[in-house]
């Protein structure tokens, strides 16, 4: 570690915070994520409300996870060093 990141860190307490879950909390406030996401609650909802299902949600995490991350890689990289 350098001069420069000593200086830019000696009025920080604790460790720094991880820019991938703010990344990822502005990421599923898009429209696209926000679409996949109502999907995935949608399913949820119908397969807790079934006793006897064979239905699992694993599709429409999937493409909510792929929609949030598709939208991180953009805007991750560019915040690391």
């Amino acid at each position: 570690m350098g001069w420069e990141d000593e200086k830019a860190l000696e009025g920080r307490t604790g460790d720094p915070e991880d820019p991938l879950n703010t990344i990822r909390e502005q990421c599923e406030q898009t429209e696209k994520c926000v679409k996949a996401l109502e999907r995935l609650d949608q399913c949820t909802e119908r397969v807790t409300s079934r006793s006897q299902t064979t239905e699992e949600c694993t599709e429409e995490l999937f493409d909510f996870l792929h929609a949030r991350d598709h939208c991180v890689a953009h805007k991750l990289f560019s915040k690391l060093k």
